[in-house]
């Protein structure tokens, strides 16, 4: 099973089992532990999963925190485990912030079973910060949470690329929050922001009472607007297309391998790579976009790169025909590597039967 579907399933069981989740014990079991065993960490050893793990912190001798993982034989992660009706909040980083100081670790995790707070020292150097970086609710798993997520499981564990992209997580999800505020609450402040522009005279009391569910609908309007806008573009753009019919013969001085193509084609790589060994991935740039291929056979194709326009699309595959897809950053083609790698399953299996084939002969 992949990390989304091991997460689904966990996802399933809370919202079945949640009311006999009650003490932290039973979200230690029927939760965090197959959480843990979703990123690809054995549960069951010891270098790798530490529980009720014990460090000496000013203070606080024989104080434990719920779990520790260790990536390399370093501590990298703290699981401070809280029960399902726990409302987080700071009050219950306490354990957490101590002992991100006296460890190795560079990420720590709160967590009720259901809500996940993900934390880092962006702020001040060797101190947690009090705002988690990244949070998810588990019984709604998103896309977009995945693609996280899978940053954090054993395979694919770096801090420095999990601090890159904490810092963009951190405010976006902040600015988010604010934008959504304003939305169903506007501020006095912001409605005069909004309305100064349009409406002549003194803003008063009055005048903020007349305008303030105006920007409250408007708000309404541009969101409704903007996914009917995209739902169309992804009806018009949608595209079948035959792989082996575009053959026409281009220029080579008119094509123009761009670094976000080179970028993209190594991240396809390197997903498929666990069933596609590096050399058999090659990138075939074309005019109109960027092919990816098994074997350099255009029968064989993995994946384009439609990033030769302002909205940019990636080619997915069944082994025949072609399905776009909107990406908004390169980012995002993780959250396609379940396909990426069964396309590339098709043609990996295919020289193995080609193989037996030859051997039976």
């Amino acid at each position: 099973m992949s990390i989304e579907e091991k997460l689904r399933t966990l996802a399933d069981r809370i919202k079945s089992h949640s009311s006999a989740m009650l003490t932290e014990e039973a979200v230690k079991t029927a939760i965090i532990l197959p959480f843990l065993a979703a990123l690809d960490y054995d549960v069951f050893n010891p270098n790798e999963i530490v529980p009720e793990f014990t460090a000496d912190v000013v203070g606080k001798k024989g104080e434990k925190v719920d779990y520790v993982i260790k990536v390399d034989n370093e501590i990298r992660i703290l699981i401070e485990c809280k029960p399902i009706t726990t409302n987080l909040d700071k009050i219950h980083l306490a354990q957490l912030y101590r002992y991100f100081s006296v460890t190795s670790a560079k990420f720590a995790i709160l967590t009720n079973g259901r809500t996940f707070h993900f934390h880092t020292d962006l702020e001040s150097p060797n101190k947690l910060d009090d705002r988690p970086f990244f949070t998810f609710d588990l019984a709604d798993i998103q896309s977009q949470f995945i693609a996280e997520l899978r940053k954090f499981s054993k395979s694919e564990f770096s801090i420095d690329g999990i601090l890159q992209s904490a810092h963009r997580l951190k405010y976006t999800s902040a600015i988010k929050k604010e934008i959504i505020a304003q939305m169903e609450t506007p501020s006095e402040e912001f409605v005069r922001l909004l309305i100064t522009p349009v409406q002549t005279g003194r803003f008063t009391a009055a005048v903020r009472e007349q305008f303030t569910p105006m920007v409250k609908s408007a708000f309404r309007e541009i969101i409704r607007d903007s996914v009917q806008s995209r739902l169309s573009t992804a009806l018009a753009e949608t595209e079948i297309i035959d792989p082996v019919l575009e053959t026409a013969v281009v220029d080579e001085d008119e094509i123009v391998t761009t670094e976000e193509e080179r970028e993209g084609f190594m991240i396809v790589r390197a997903i498929v790579r666990e069933v596609l060994k590096p050399h058999r991935v090659v990138m075939r740039d074309q005019k109109s976009y960027c092919g990816i291929l098994a074997d350099n056979n255009n029968r064989k194709p993995l994946a384009r790169l439609h990033f030769n326009r302002s909205i940019k699309y990636l080619g997915l595959f069944d082994g025949e025909k072609e399905e776009r897809v909107k990406i908004d950053s390169l980012d995002q083609i993780y959250e396609f590597t379940d396909r990426l790698r069964a396309t590339a399953r098709l043609y990996a299996e295919g020289n193995a039967v080609k193989s037996e084939t030859a051997v039976a002969s």
